[in-house]
């Protein structure tokens, strides 16, 4: 419970008999009672409200799919890589022309150059 073990449970209880006092115990535990019981209300409120609206129960949720802790780059990496390739529908016309010996052409890159002494385009809303 937040850290604390029994003996110093019992020296705060102690301690705050001491600073609130006697007569105003009764008050202040009525009020903890009261507060204990209202987050409870609204834990299960919002419990209630996400069934509700995604139609799914909290306790029928597997939280270990979504522990992050189960995410190793290395093994993502490695399955990833070792993934078999399977043949994309659209890269079917260039497997079949590699099939028959017909080499790709490749896209020609072109430079637009400025011409010399010609200043850069400036764009105000950019900077």
């Amino acid at each position: 419970m937040l850290g604390i073990n029994g003996p110093e449970f019992i020296l705060l209880l102690i301690i705050g008999v001491l600073v609130i006092g006697p007569s105003r115990l009764p008050e202040y535990t009525q009020k903890l009672a009261n507060l204990v019981k209202e987050v409870r209300r609204m834990a299960s409120g919002a419990r209630e409200q996400i069934k509700e609206e995604v139609g799914i129960d909290i306790d029928e949720v597997d939280w270990k799919k979504y522990d992050p802790r189960q995410y190793d780059p290395r093994r993502i990496i490695k399955d990833a890589l070792l993934e078999d390739d399977k043949p994309v529908s659209a890269g079917a016309p260039v497997a079949a022309a590699a099939a028959a010996g017909v080499k790709p052409k490749t896209p020609v890159r072109v430079i637009e150059r400025l011409a010399e002494g010609e200043a850069a385009p400036f764009d105000s809303e950019a900077t």
